[in-house]
């Protein structure tokens, strides 16, 4: 059951995911593993370091994020995040991937400024099992990536994601994140 009915004396969603970002602010080391479903391909293992940025309302970021997705104005959106990781695969011959990322909170959507397989403009459905789970739902190029994020305590993450195309699961990635600063 997701939290996505909102009563009076409850957070919305916008402001759960406000609060989760916030406590999710801060360095990262994730260690990832990609599993290949139907296939006989060994997993992916990835570490990653991650720096989780809050940006408030006016940022730069948030304003050209808002002009890619055409929104109603170019400040509506009142609180964000910047991602920025470098990545290193393990047993892998591919080179590190070094990048960033801009999210923007509106109502039940994080606007992205890129998605994980396309350099798009994207949007992710949010929704909440608990305070301290977001779910998120992003739909291009005939897949589907359903995520969860989960706190546990102050030091520690983890994700989930399950990759679909025409309605069958192709990739399940997941991810144990340590907070290091």
């Amino acid at each position: 059951m997701t939290l996505s009915i909102v009563k009076n004396n409850e957070q919305s969603i916008e402001d759960l995911a406000g609060e989760f970002l916030k406590q999710s602010q801060g360095k990262w080391k994730s260690q990832r593993r990609y599993y290949t479903l139907n296939k006989d391909i060994e997993p992916i293992e990835v570490v990653s370091f991650l720096e989780v940025k809050c940006l408030a309302a006016g940022a730069k970021e948030l304003i050209e994020l808002a002009r890619s997705h055409q929104l109603q104005s170019d400040d509506i959106l009142k609180s964000g995040f910047l991602v920025s990781w470098e990545s290193q695969y393990i047993k892998e011959t591919r080179k590190p991937s070094i990048g960033a990322t801009v999210f923007g909170l509106l109502g039940n959507k994080l606007y992205r400024d890129r998605g994980f397989a396309t350099s798009s403009p994207v949007t992710a459905i949010l929704s909440f099992t608990n305070p301290q789970t977001m779910c998120l739902r992003t739909e291009y190029g005939g897949s589907v990536f359903e995520e969860e994020v989960k706190l546990i305590g102050t030091q520690y993450r983890t994700r989930q994601t399950i990759i679909s195309r025409a309605g069958e699961q192709i990739t399940i990635g997941q991810y144990l994140e340590e907070r290091i600063a």
